[in-house]
């Protein structure tokens, strides 16, 4: 992943007023934990206002005309979801509105961290590693106990 071209993602994201929270591996790096990742994973809130925003955040990149696609009616209702790749296919995007049952934009608790002079809204240690403990890939469970080294008092033994 061009960690350089995520940051101008969320850069667009941030001066077109896109209320948005990082999570998945994308947030792991911005939150100073490592990790190679080939999509970055991003809620949006789920209003059709936001969603042109993203849009337009996503056109302030790209002159796409793919991104005129993503359906704000879908993502704020049966398919919270949209996967996005750029024309030149550095890296894929998910954006998301919620996950399942289990994870929504309003549920998710977040904090701004200040990354090369970008105000980046990620999701806390101790969100990540609740979103990421559970499931059933491999990958999710070394992710989550990483966040969990790195963040020893925002994570302990017994997260609920």
């Amino acid at each position: 992943m061009d960690f350089d071209l995520l940051l101008r993602v969320v850069e667009a994201l941030e001066n077109h007023g896109v209320h948005y929270k990082v999570v998945g591996a994308a947030a792991l790096n911005f939150l100073g934990v490592l990790r190679g990742t080939e999509d970055a994973d991003i809620f949006v809130e789920p209003d059709p206002d936001n969603i042109e925003r993203l849009k337009q955040a996503l056109t302030s990149i790209w002159q796409d005309p793919e991104i005129q696609a993503i359906n704000s009616q879908e993502l704020c209702d049966n398919y919270p979801s949209v996967r996005y790749g750029p024309p030149w296919g550095e890296i894929m995007f998910d954006f998301l509105t919620r996950l399942g049952e289990a994870f929504s934009y309003e549920s998710l608790e977040t904090r701004v961290v200040n990354v090369k002079g970008v105000r980046v809204c990620c999701v806390t240690p101790k969100q990540l590693y609740k979103m990421k403990i559970d499931t059933v890939r491999p990958q999710d469970k070394i992710d989550a106990e990483a966040v969990r080294e790195a963040y020893p008092q925002e994570v302990p033994g017994d997260v609920d």
